[in-house]
């Protein structure tokens, strides 16, 4: 199997660094000294499940790479519409790739059927901008539930979790998924199809649609968040607004707002991937994550004041911090 990983960061690289490991093809496309660390040193990460160093080829040019089998996309999801140079290289007639992004990818309803099938968010496929880059027929959908960060460059801080579960949109149990899935427990880590793989999307949203937003907001952690009462309210009311869009959209979470505060207060001091965003000056990825469930709410009708309210603010962050 070869496999490029494209945007070869915190999560990319360790993705990449475990397929390397079960033997995979791998290719890590990055830039700057984090790219001059892994072309001298490897990956070398971090783990309370054991530190290990992977060295794969790292580059800054996919056209050094060529077709591939699999795109693993660590890009965050504002960039993908410019990612055209740098993912073309690396296609034929069937690759697919697999986006590990937070939020509604611009494939939700690709071959989602009912009324809303082939239906183009705007809050994430701006214009058609992205499908013209990434075809949803090459997607497949991605949830990370691991927790990894850059503690230099080059070092890769495993922190939890390794589940990676993918799925096709369709809902089918492809060959390509099964495929995938295999050379990734291969590399140590947890990969389960899922058929019903929008389930998992929402019920990974409930908490980044409200913990990443008001912590940038708040400059404060998870704990932090968890441990004031006013905020608190104000995220558990998020959730229930989220769980209702979900709802009404034929998706059942399983999981009680209760249990994912608790999960979400014993993560501890960690800072969201929106709040390292901020705090390094970089763009904030509110789009997928809040503006796409306020359109969606939009059009399914349902009522989230608090969610418009959050947004408006946070939005307006995302502005002056782009400025």
């Amino acid at each position: 199997m070869k496999v490029a990983v494209l945007g070869a960061g915190a999560i990319g690289a360790y993705v990449g660094a475990a397929l390397h490991r079960a033997g995979a093809d791998v290719h890590l496309v990055a830039r700057g000294p984090h790219l001059a660390a892994m072309r001298r040193d490897g990956v070398r990460v971090l783990s309370p499940r054991g530190d290990f160093t992977a060295r794969a080829h790292a580059t800054d040019d996919p056209g050094e790479i060529g077709p591939v089998d699999f795109v693993f996309l660590g890009l965050k999801a504002n960039s993908y519409a410019a990612c055209g140079p740098l993912i073309e290289p690396l296609l034929h007639d069937s690759t697919a790739v697999v986006a590990a992004q937070n939020g509604i990818p611009w494939w939700y309803f690709h071959r989602h059927g009912g009324p809303y099938d082939g239906l183009r968010i705007e809050s994430v496929d701006p214009d058609g901008t992205v499908s013209a880059v990434l075809a949803p027929e090459r997607a497949v959908g991605c949830v990370v539930y691991a927790a990894t960060e850059l503690e230099g460059p080059g070092v890769v801080r495993h922190l939890e979790g390794t589940r990676f579960s993918v799925g096709e949109p369709d809902r089918s149990v492809s060959t390509r998924c099964l495929a995938l899935s295999e050379a990734m427990q291969a590399g140590g880590l947890k990969c389960p199809v899922e058929p019903a793989l929008r389930n998992d999307i929402w019920l990974k949203l409930l908490g980044n649609i409200s913990f990443n937003p008001i912590s940038a907001l708040a400059r404060a952690t998870m704990r932090q968040m968890c441990l004031h009462g006013g905020t608190r309210q104000v995220i558990e009311t998020m959730m229930r607004e989220t769980l209702a869009v979900a709802e009404t959209l034929g998706c059942e979470v399983g999981v009680s707002i209760e249990r994912r505060l608790a999960g979400a207060e014993k993560v501890g001091d960690h800072r969201t991937s929106t709040l390292q965003d901020l705090e390094r000056g970089k763009p904030l990825e509110l789009d997928v994550l809040l503006t796409a469930v306020v359109e969606l709410a939009e059009i399914t009708g349902v009522e989230v004041p608090t969610l418009r309210t959050v947004h408006a603010i946070s939005d307006l962050l995302a502005l002056r911090s782009a400025a």
